[in-house]
């Protein structure tokens, strides 16, 4: 059984865990004829493009206490983009609620590079080659890596309501140690049982979730699945109620299907 953290570690030098974050959503969407595909470009380049995207980091940088160092990014043809930061410590120490176990805060608000971390984002449109089928599955991969006090936990709340998070699957490990003033290793230098400790409470309400985790090796694995959704949100060029209840039907059943099939890495 790990033991109980210090309060406060007393350390010898500087803080050598890298603390590393992978979280990756999944947009799903139906878009059937050439009139509703055209329409959902039109979407994907609205809401994943490079210039939103930074503008997500940058909110993840204040979050975790962290200051862009420079920033990289590319808007590919005809769908995707790729946003990287560089990132750099802030010279406060950061206070208890920051770096505790808990939920960090909702939003209310490309390649980056930073002196000791980064931060980077790449985008995946994939449609099916049946356009028959009419689903279109859109992921979005975020890592972030920090290494001395921040942490990228706090910034998880705010990342899934920045998008719209269908799937959501989450990495989250601890490598290296750190040493106290007295000489001993520490593996991890805060608490946490679970990823989902540090999600909110609608966040925990809308989801199914399962853990995978390593406690031993400090890996840490969470997986969620949208309960519940609104099929005109994932419409384009014709509202549900425009539909007949067969379609509405088939639709449900496709989408559905997308997201169970990727949730559980299988095909059905």
């Amino acid at each position: 059984m790990r033991k109980p953290m210090p309060h406060k570690l007393k350390l010898h030098g500087f803080n050598n865990l890298t603390k590393a974050i992978s979280f990756n959503i999944y947009d799903i969407s139906y878009a059937k004829t050439a009139d509703q595909r055209k329409e959902y470009r039109a979407y994907v380049d609205e809401l994943y493009n490079a210039e939103r995207l930074i503008q997500i980091l940058t909110g993840v940088t204040e979050i975790i206490g962290a200051r862009v160092l420079s920033v990289a990014h590319q808007d590919y043809d005809p769908e995707g983009s790729s946003v990287a930061m560089l990132i750099g410590d802030h010279e406060h120490v950061p206070d208890e609620s920051e770096i505790s176990e808990g939920p960090g805060p909702l939003p209310d608000t490309v390649l980056g590079h930073l002196d000791k971390s980064h931060v980077t984002v790449h985008t995946y449109p994939e449609t099916s080659p049946d356009h028959e089928n009419g689903i279109s599955t859109f992921r979005v991969d975020i890592d972030v890596a920090t290494c001395g006090l921040i942490s990228p936990l706090k910034a998880l709340n705010y990342l899934i309501h920045s998008f719209d998070s269908d799937i959501v699957t989450v990495d989250y490990r601890v490598r290296g140690f750190t040493r106290d003033i007295n000489g001993t290793k520490h593996f991890i230098d805060h608490e946490i049982g679970s990823i989902q400790n540090f999600l909110s409470d609608d966040t925990l309400a809308a989801y199914e979730m399962i853990d995978v985790n390593v406690f031993q090796e400090n890996i840490f694995h969470t997986k969620m699945l949208l309960k519940h959704f609104n099929l005109d949100n994932y419409l384009f060029g014709v509202n549900a109620a425009d539909l007949s209840p067969s379609e509405r039907d088939e639709i449900s059943r496709k989408l559905r299907r997308e997201m169970l099939e990727i949730y559980y890495g299988s095909n059905m």
